[in-house]
C-alpha cells in the first residue's frame, strides 16, 4: 500500500510518513483505533489522523473494506465530506490523514442536547443532502449514515464521514444487509437489489431522531426492530405552526417504505424533489454551498466534544 500525498501539498507522492506530522491530542475513537489531531510540519495545516490497526482488521476480516474505503476516498473531494489528504502505513498500523472537524460527532451532541433547533436541522439536511447528491452522482451509496458518522466543525457545519461499507455501483446493485440496523431502509431486509435511496431513508431517520430525541422505529415487546422498520409507520407530533407541517412532511416523505415514492428517488431526485420541498422554501442554497448559511447550534470550543468511552454501534458488513 503506497503513500498518497494531499491535494493541498505540493510534495510528490511517497514523501509522507508519521514523522511529517506533529501529534496532538486524541479527538476520537474508531472501530480499529484512535483518531488524533495532527499538524503537518511544512504547512502548519491541522488534520485528523485515523489509526487503523492491521491485526484488528485481519481478526475482524475487514481488510477488504479498509482498502475499499481508501480507494474510494482518494477520488472524493466535497465541502461537506471528510476528505482524505494522505495515506501511509507502518508495520502495525495503516494511517489515513483526513480533514479535521473539531466540533464532535452528531451522536455526542444528541446525547447531551436531546434535540436540535429546527433551523439547525434544516441546514444539516441541506448540507448532508448536497454531500449525498455528490456521492450518488458518482454512483456511490454511503450505506451507514447515522449521527455517529456526521461530524461538526467549529462553526457548526456538518460533514459525512466513515466510508467503510460504502458501495460503488458498477454492474449490479447490492442485495446484502449492510449498515447500522436502526438506520437501514426496509428494502435492505428483503434480499433484493437496492439503490442510493437507502441513504435518503437513513437521513430521514437521523433528522427524526434529532427532532424528537428518539428514533422513528424501535423494538418493542411485540415487534422486532426489523418488523418496525418494514411494517410500522412513524409517528409525528402535528403542527399547527406552518414550519412544523413542512418539516414533518419532509421527514415523512423520506421515510416512505415504497422506494419508488420516497423523496429523493429517481435520476434527479435531489434537485427536483428535495431542494424544491416546502421545508426549504426560505433557504438560500447558494449560501449553503458556500458555508455561509450558519446553524444556530455551534459546538463549545472549550469542550473536547468527544467521549472516549462511547460504545460504537454494531455495523453489519
Amino acid at each position: 500500500m503506497g503513500n498518497k500525498s494531499t491535494k493541498e501539498d505540493p510534495r510528490p507522492v511517497g514523501e509522507v510518513d508519521l514523522r511529517d506530522f506533529k501529534l496532538r491530542q486524541v479527538i476520537g475513537k474508531g472501530a480499529f483505533g484512535k483518531v488524533k489531531l495532527v499538524e503537518l510540519r511544512t504547512t502548519k495545516q491541522k488534520y485528523a489522523l485515523k489509526y487503523i490497526n492491521k491485526l484488528q482488521c485481519i481478526e475482524k476480516k475487514q481488510v477488504y473494506h479498509m482498502f475499499d474505503e481508501r480507494m474510494l476516498l482518494e477520488n472524493l473531494e466535497h465541502p461537506f465530506i471528510v476528505n482524505l489528504r494522505f495515506a501511509f502505513q507502518d508495520d502495525e498500523n495503516m494511517f489515513m490523514v483526513i480533514d479535521v472537524a473539531l466540533g464532535g460527532d452528531l451522536r455526542y451532541h444528541l446525547l447531551r442536547l436531546g434535540t436540535f433547533p429546527e433551523d439547525t436541522l434544516r441546514i444539516y439536511a441541506a448540507e448532508v443532502g448536497l454531500a449525498l447528491e455528490y456521492l450518488h452522482n458518482l454512483r456511490i451509496m454511503h450505506r451507514d449514515l447515522k449521527p455517529d458518522n456526521l461530524l461538526l466543525d467549529e462553526k457548526g457545519h456538518i460533514y459525512v464521514t466513515d466510508f467503510n461499507i460504502a458501495f460503488k455501483i458498477k454492474d449490479k446493485l447490492p442485495t446484502s444487509q449492510s449498515g447500522s440496523m436502526a438506520y437501514m431502509a426496509p428494502e435492505m431486509f428483503t434480499k433484493t437489489p437496492y439503490d442510493t435511496c437507502v441513504d435518503w431513508w437513513a437521513l430521514g431517520v437521523v433528522l427524526y431522531e434529532c427532532t424528537y430525541g428518539v428514533r422513528p422505529f424501535r423494538e418493542t415487546e411485540d415487534t422486532s426492530l426489523v418488523e418496525a422498520i418494514t411494517r410500522v409507520e412513524p409517528k409525528f407530533i402535528p403542527g399547527p405552526p406552518e414550519h412544523v407541517l413542512h418539516r414533518n412532511d419532509f421527514l415523512q416523505s423520506l421515510l416512505v417504505k415504497d422506494v419508488t415514492q420516497r423523496l429523493g428517488s429517481g435520476p434527479n431526485g435531489f434537485q427536483d424533489q428535495i431542494m424544491k420541498h416546502s421545508w426549504f422554501k426560505d433557504l438560500d442554497w447558494e449560501l449553503v454551498k458556500q458555508k455561509k448559511a450558519s446553524p444556530s447550534f455551534v459546538p463549545d470550543p472549550n469542550n473536547a466534544n468527544f467521549e472516549a468511552t462511547h460504545e460504537i454501534e454494531e455495523v453489519i458488513m
